[in-house]
């Protein structure tokens, strides 16, 4: 199977193994030096409340969609510095963080009806979705809903990965079963796989706790559907080459690691920036040069 995002093929176990750190991404250790209320005011479609918080003010609002098993917290390091000079929206996706849920299914379409309630309520147009990881897909599905209000899509270590990913339900099922025979045990162990070795294992430690506490009903379903998400898509959003819906305002910043390809190299787009020395988590191991990455990005959609 070819991806549009690049090329997916699954060969190795230890290729398999990357694939669930490539979708899991999770919180931080960072913590607010700015309180900030939560207001679990916004229902999603399905009904389920979504707390969401809004810091600074600008004509371009800048949304952080957050990832597997993770919160709005993941994003501290960037909401303090771009509600400098940005509107900023955070939220957490259903069953994260401090927001509720009613849902069975936690498909990226419904996660993707939640960051729109929120940006329908507070962020108003020219809006920068940034999605880390599963956050993604999430954003992706945010933009089919909110239309023309979206002036660009940042994936974060998702797209142009050069990872593999399974190409049937049979290779999704084969990944998700250690994860529902021992979750806590599976997430933890991924979790720790997630880093370069020079990491703060401080910043390891609580990364690892985060994500083995999440629930493990929504955290499986999430994952099966993020899977699921990529392997549908892969086939279906516009090669690299072809400009479409979504790729002519999608953006990437990615880490750097050892992983490569199925092809043997290391995957690259003319609109990915790449940030050396980390793996999954870019922005919480090396935020300053994240956010200038993410600077750029955003000075390249001024000139739409």
């Amino acid at each position: 199977m070819h991806s549009r995002y690049g090329s997916v093929h699954i060969f190795t176990a230890f290729m398999i193994a990357f694939t669930i750190l490539f979708v899991t991404g999770c919180a931080t250790t960072h913590k607010s030096s700015t309180a900030r209320k939560v207001v679990p005011a916004v229902k999603s479609a399905d009904g389920s409340p979504i707390a969401y918080g809004v810091q600074g003010k600008g004509d371009i609002t800048i949304v952080f969609v957050h990832g597997w098993a993770c919160n709005h917290l993941f994003w501290e390091p960037q909401i303090a510095h771009f509600s400098k000079t940005h509107k900023v929206v955070w939220l957490d996706l259903a069953g994260h963080g401090y927001s509720g849920s009613k849902r069975r299914d936690y498909t990226m379409r419904a996660f993707g009806e939640d960051v729109a309630a929120v940006a329908r309520k507070v962020a108003g147009d020219n809006i920068i979705l940034v999605g880390h990881s599963m956050g993604g897909p999430v954003s992706i599905e945010a933009a089919d809903l909110l239309g023309e209000r979206v002036l660009g899509i940042v994936g974060v270590d998702i797209f142009f990965t050069g990872l593999g990913l399974p190409d049937s339900e049979q290779g999704i099922s084969e990944l998700m079963k250690p994860f529902e025979d021992d979750f806590l045990a599976t997430s933890e162990k991924f979790a720790r796989s997630m880093f370069n070795p020079q990491a703060d294992p401080r910043l390891v430690e609580s990364i690892a706790g985060i994500m083995s506490g999440a629930d493990k009903k929504m955290a499986i379903s999430a994952l099966r559907e993020t899977l699921q998400w990529l392997n549908r898509n892969t086939s279906s959003l516009p090669t690299p080459s072809v400009p479409g819906k979504h790729l002519a305002k999608l953006r990437n910043i990615n880490g750097t690691r050892a992983a490569t390809s199925a092809d043997g190299k290391t995957a690259t787009h003319k609109n990915v920036i790449t940030i050396p020395d980390v793996n999954h988590f870019v922005a919480q191991v090396k935020p300053d040069a994240f956010n200038r990455a993410l600077e750029k990005i955003i000075s390249e959609y001024r000139s739409f």
